[in-house]
């Protein structure tokens, strides 16, 4: 019998859906591996278990112990789903900013959440930076750490990129996703580039990240600003050191959006801001290469966490964005 026995053992294995909408219109074979369907919801189980189960390895995180991670939301769930499971506690530090949805979810499934203010990385107050000290003042915990602590970058080397080398019989031109912590781009960049040095590795990046500019240009700039949640970011984390960054697409909002409605309306797949940003990428990658491509992205997460903002004419024409 085929049974998983438990959460944990149900993270991984998603499947690479061919997004047709996208495909037709560029001649490439544009596709979803389908983090989505990770049973916490997004790619970031995978991240949260191995840095729960790192810990626990290395004699940090004992029974009954708190995990503290500062998160804009995914990362969080995917921890407190595994708190859960393992019989740990969770601590949540999450930037006001983020949506109520997440928000909500994070305390239906009994983490403690501490909502704080948006401040650049570089204030002391930070959401990240605090998360650490919070976790530093507490008795058995440990702080997840997610930017700078490798066990996220590892998780996708070991389970995400052999998922998508297999899936694609190593047929597979490009590579292309977003990055806030860094983890699930580099990974599988890693992974693919020692199975093929020839396969592009790109960044996407919304605009207000500064990630974009650093891979073009080898130094941080901010421009402008972006509704997206959990990607971009104004430094280069532990996570992001010595990865491979072949070629960097930068994708507006409008564009995010405009996709996120395509993919639901044409191909019946209701996708979070940072799917549209990816998208967004992939279809501009597409378009560089010419016909006859194949090219992997990722699904992070579900339409449903942002139902009331991305989905939400009002707060778009609030953000200068129209609904398609």
């Amino acid at each position: 019998m085929d049974i998983k026995r438990g959460f944990v053992e149900t993270i991984g294995n998603t499947p690479l859906i061919r997004l047709n909408s996208v495909s037709e219109a560029t001649g490439c074979e544009i596709l979803g591996k389908a983090e989505f369907l990770n049973p916490g919801g997004s790619v970031k189980d995978r991240a949260a278990l191995f840095i729960v189960e790192d810990a626990e390895a290395k004699g940090l995180l004992k029974p009954g112990g708190t995990v503290v991670e500062g998160t804009a939301g995914n990362t969080g769930i995917g921890l407190a789903h595994i708190c859960n499971a393992k019989g740990y506690k969770c601590l949540i530090i999450i930037p006001d900013t983020q949506s109520q949805e997440k928000i909500d979810t994070l305390r239906t499934l009994g983490a403690e959440v501490r909502t704080v203010p948006a401040v650049p990385y570089k204030d002391p107050n930070n959401y990240v930076k605090l998360s650490g000290r919070v976790a530093a003042e507490l008795d058995n915990a440990i702080w997840a750490n997610q930017f700078d602590n490798l066990a996220n970058r590892q998780a996708h080397y070991a389970t995400t990129g052999p998922e998508i080398w297999q899936q694609t019989e190593g047929k597979i031109d490009a590579w292309v996703a977003a990055t806030g912590t860094g983890g699930t781009y580099a990974g599988v960049a890693l992974y693919l580039k020692e199975k093929n040095p020839a396969i592009q590795a790109v960044l996407a990046d919304p605009y207000g990240s500064g990630l974009y500019s650093y891979a073009k240009t080898g130094s941080i700039k901010l421009e402008g600003n972006s509704i997206t949640e959990g990607i971009g970011n104004s430094r280069v984390t532990a996570n992001m050191e010595n990865v491979p960054i072949d070629e960097a697409i930068r994708v507006t909002d409008q564009v995010a959006v405009d996709l996120v409605y395509q993919l639901l309306r044409q191909d019946g797949l209701f996708m979070g801001g940072s799917v549209g940003i990816n998208v967004g990428a992939a279809v501009a990658l597409a378009e560089k290469l010419g016909p006859g491509h194949t090219i992997v992205t990722v699904l992070c997460d579900s339409g449903s966490r942002y139902q009331s903002r991305l989905f939400n004419p009002d707060w778009l024409a609030t953000k200068g964005l129209v609904m398609p």
